[in-house]
């Protein structure tokens, strides 16, 4: 897609409280799938903006659906704040593909935090955690819902293999 198509897409506005807002020309689940080498740099990106402590500012997103309705989603949170910014500086989230890494980093951290059986997709370190190269695949393709998160089911489906039995691989493996 050229880049003047793309602005129509998305168009960013910052207010003067330094908050900044999204326009996007189509819903969370149109937004593309993504590359696992992509999101795990995006993962590393955020992991290194929350060490550094280099706090983002709220984030505004509003949807535009097919009826001409919209769908309106707020980053309030200090640290999908600082997340999403670091997603920002490296993947540019003016254009479809880094407001997509954007919000299948954040679906997936919010996965990560509240589904109980996807414990065995990652692995506390002392210096953060570390994903499992699946649930990274599988992350970066899986559709978003209307409201930019993943459909637990669908996720839980593509990584029931890992879920019941694979242990997490050694260290060296990447995505």
């Amino acid at each position: 897609m050229e880049r003047s198509a793309e602005n129509q897409i998305v168009q960013v506005r910052g207010a003067e409280d330094g908050a900044v807002t999204y326009f996007v020309g189509l819903p969370p689940e149109a937004l593309p799938a993504v590359r696992a080498r992509d999101l795990a740099a995006a993962w590393d990106a955020a992991r290194a903006a929350a060490i550094g402590e280099a706090w983002g500012q709220t984030r505004l997103f509003r949807f535009r659906r097919a009826d001409g309705s919209f769908t309106d989603l707020a980053l309030t949170d200090r640290d999908a704040c600082c997340w999403a910014r670091a997603v920002d500086a490296t993947a540019d989230m003016s254009r479809p593909y880094g407001l997509a890494l954007c919000l299948r980093l954040l679906a997936l951290v919010d996965l990560l935090g509240r589904a109980p059986w996807a414990a065995g997709l990652f692995q506390l370190k002392r210096d953060g955690a570390a994903l499992h190269p699946e649930a990274l695949r599988a992350a970066a393709t899986a559709p978003l819902t209307a409201q930019g998160r993943f459909d637990d089911i669908t996720l839980r489906e593509r990584l029931r293999p890992l879920t019941l039995a694979a242990p997490f691989p050694s260290p060296g493996a990447r995505a």
